[in-house]
């Protein structure tokens, strides 16, 4: 399976970020269990990186590896949304993960 590099961008720790966060996980372990690497980067305390990144906007999801570069913006919560961003589908993460 491919290895995934993630970033995931907050602001603070605030409910929301608490909400990202702990979505994201829940899909990776899910989905990419054993295959992901998952950095939370908060904004307040690295905004030159969030200016160097160019996020406008948290929560902002980004997939580095595998290329090409991809974003996801916003609300998380949604699994299919995620993976649709992340360009896996539910069927194909289940798949991948060894569940039919």
């Amino acid at each position: 399976m491919t290895h995934y590099v993630l970033k995931l961008y907050v602001s603070g720790r605030t409910p929301r970020t608490e909400q990202a966060i702990t979505g994201v996980r829940e899909i990776c372990e899910r989905d990419l269990a054993g295959f992901y690497e998952l950095d939370v980067v908060d904004v307040l305390e690295w905004p030159q990186l969030a200016e160097n990144e160019k996020i406008l906007a948290t929560p902002t999801l980004v997939r580095e590896l595998p290329t090409p570069l991809r974003r996801l913006v916003g609300d998380l919560s949604d699994r299919k949304k995620v993976l649709f961003g992340l360009d896996l589908s539910v069927e194909e993460a289940a798949a991948k993960a060894g569940r039919q």
